[in-house]
């Protein structure tokens, strides 16, 4: 790679990785500090507090298409920059609330923040920078992004405790506006696929033909949303599942720690891949590994190794395919069509996202550990179908195509 090419991508990483990880760490992760701040403080009870995600999840998945025609027309360094400002109004709302409805009015800005500027906007910037060879910087993104709660929750934790909730906010506000805004407009390189890539931006990977294409994102919608729908549904959940399998308080949380270092080392993984990686294939490991674990813990005795073996495959598992799901429309559709794509998943993910933790919730307290475990398993194998599904519609595409003639 030439020395201006690693600059450029170097310079995409880190404008990109600063401003997810602020993009995160103020909205998303927040409330895993604020939450229980904020709720006797507007005189509300815990689980409306949290409820902030929830519609900040519906607001991002019902606003998805719009972002991605955004993306399309305007690109995504203004669409970013939206973002930027949209967090930054959302989060002011939050330092003035002073009850439900103005808490309420916050996270529904939010959410609109959500869809503009967090994961797919962040990947199409990508893709328009780095064309087709984008997967190694997007994996590499990632491994920064999961970051983002290990580093924001000690800075919200002290911040709250130095200046209070209230300021805390304003200071998540001042840092979309001055330091995000900023950075989406002037420090991120020029777009090169509608520029020196010229026609190969909608040229796609595979040559499929408007139907396939259609089946096709229907296949990856599918696919994703089913594994999104298992991973959001049981991480609340985990260590209730832990503790009901016999294991001690001290030791689920050990390893449900656990569960996360490795969810980061499959994202590290994939980015020592780069663009040898194929993302179908690591969908395949993925939600195999993740079915292999449910399976697992279904049919052995509980114990403290069969717990281990459980988090081993089900966070490296889960953590491949949170990379897999990023990659995915990228190695069936061109880099022009990335952004309008990747930005339509969300909408289905986000309404799973929403409704998974009280599904799972509710199936783990009324019939205990092993229904919840049975409906994982038997939604991975679903998922893992439709990833099988999408490979044989590849593999038949390719195998369509003419033969070259011999000279």
């Amino acid at each position: 790679m030439p020395k201006s090419s690693r600059f450029r991508s170097a310079q995409t990483v880190t404008v990109l990785a600063v401003t997810q990880l602020i993009g995160w760490g103020t909205t998303f992760d927040m409330l895993g500090v604020m939450g229980r701040v904020v709720a006797p403080a507007l005189g509300l009870p815990n689980e409306v507090a949290f409820a902030g995600l929830t519609i900040m999840m519906m607001v991002s998945a019902i606003a998805g298409p719009v972002t991605g025609r955004w993306l399309g027309r305007y690109g995504a360094a203004r669409v970013l920059s939206a973002a930027s400002l949209t967090f930054a109004l959302g989060l002011l709302l939050l330092a003035a609330a002073n009850g439900i409805v103005l808490y309420a009015c916050a996270w529904v800005v939010i959410g609109i923040g959500g869809a503009f500027g967090l994961s797919a906007p962040a990947y199409t910037a990508v893709v328009e920078r780095e064309g087709v060879n984008g997967k190694r910087v997007i994996a590499i993104l990632m491994l920064f992004t999961g970051l983002s709660s290990a580093i924001f929750w000690p800075i919200l934790s002290l911040l709250n405790e130095a200046v209070g909730w209230r300021l805390t906010f304003l200071v998540c506000a001042a840092l979309q506006f001055f330091v995000c805004l900023p950075l989406h407009l002037f420090a991120l390189p020029k777009p090169i696929v509608a520029q020196a890539e010229g026609s190969t931006a909608g040229i796609a990977p595979v040559p499929l033909t408007k139907a396939a294409r259609r089946k096709a994102f229907l296949l990856i919608a599918a696919a994703t949303t089913i594994t999104t729908f298992i991973t959001f549904g049981i991480s609340p959940s985990l260590l209730e599942i832990f503790r009901q399998s016999g294991a001690s308080p001290a030791f689920a949380l050990q390893l449900g720690s656990a569960r996360g270092v490795l969810g980061i080392s499959a994202r590290f993984l994939d980015m020592l891949l780069g663009r040898r990686g194929n993302p179908m294939l690591s969908a395949v490991m993925g939600i195999g590994l993740m079915l292999i674990s449910f399976l697992t813990m279904l049919v052995a005795s509980p114990s403290a190794p069969l717990l281990i073996t459980f988090v081993l495959l089900y966070g490296f598992g889960a953590g491949v395919m949170t990379v897999a799901r990023a990659l995915l429309p990228l190695a069936l559709f061109s880099p022009g069509e990335y952004g309008l794509q990747s930005a339509r998943l969300p909408l289905p993910q986000n309404l799973a996202n929403a409704i998974a933790p009280v599904v799972f919730t509710a199936i783990l307290d009324r019939a205990g550990t092993g229904p919840a475990l049975f409906a994982c398993a038997a939604l991975a194998a679903l998922s893992l179908a439709f990833i099988l599904m999408l490979m044989g519609l590849v593999r038949g595409a390719h195998a369509s195509q003419p033969s070259p003639v011999a000279p």
